[in-house]
């Protein structure tokens, strides 16, 4: 009995670190959060336009169109209860909503993983938080993407790049004038240390030359 536990062991234990380097392989390959959405999480939209909304994901497995779902709902703000809009469940299903009526549109693309809409006519009361869901088995976590639209009724005037450029010379000149002053400050000082070592030589050349003279004098006086 001892040799038949042993033997099933032997032929067991294989098997099991089969598995694991399978696990691992797997795990190098797919790694278990391989769903990512990509989503631009805040949009500016201007009153009266036209936006489309992005959503793309992207995942380890091909997506398979009799297990795939996806979800787009709308709330007013993260607190709020989220409604629903559109839904994919083996084809793509606008829900007629009293808020949207017929303004979603699917635009997206679904062999390139593409789940964008449109919102035409966009109003005011269509600022909120939109949502987009993305489940794609075998892939076990359900993706997630969030975009915050806030809705304008003027747009922004465009920057005024000339006083970017006025800055920007206001700067460079202060910085070349500061750079200016540090060379001028060196050479002066430069300069005063080349007197100074100019007198110092004279001094010593002078005292050469009296030194060299002294004894001359006191022999003409012998």
């Amino acid at each position: 009995m001892h040799f038949t536990l042993q033997k099933r062991n032997k032929t067991w234990m294989p098997a099991i670190n089969l598995s694991i380097v399978g696990l691992v392989v797997y795990s190098m390959a797919c790694p278990v959060s391989s769903m990512d959405v990509l989503v631009h999480n805040q949009i500016n939209v201007l009153n009266g336009t036209m936006v489309r909304i992005q959503c793309i994901f992207t995942s380890c497995y091909k997506m398979d169109v009799n297990k795939f779902a996806m979800n787009w709902t709308y709330q007013e703000n993260t607190n709020e209860t989220e409604e629903m809009f559109m839904t994919y469940k083996k084809g793509m299903m606008p829900l007629r909503t009293d808020r949207f009526s017929d303004r979603v549109q699917f635009v997206g693309n679904l062999e390139k993983n593409d789940l964008s809409i449109t919102l035409s006519d966009v109003q005011l009361s269509d600022e909120g938080v939109y949502n987009c869901y993305v489940r794609n088995p075998p892939d076990r976590i359900q993706g997630h993407g969030i975009i915050n639209m806030f809705v304008v009724t003027e747009l922004p005037p465009p920057r005024d790049s000339t006083i970017a450029v006025a800055i920007g010379a206001s700067v460079g000149g202060a910085l070349a004038l500061l750079i200016l002053s540090m060379v001028v400050v060196k050479c002066i000082r430069r300069h005063k240390k080349q007197e100074l070592i100019s007198d110092e030589q004279k001094m010593e050349e002078e005292g050469k030359l009296d030194a060299e003279g002294g004894p001359e004098e006191g022999t003409k006086q012998l």
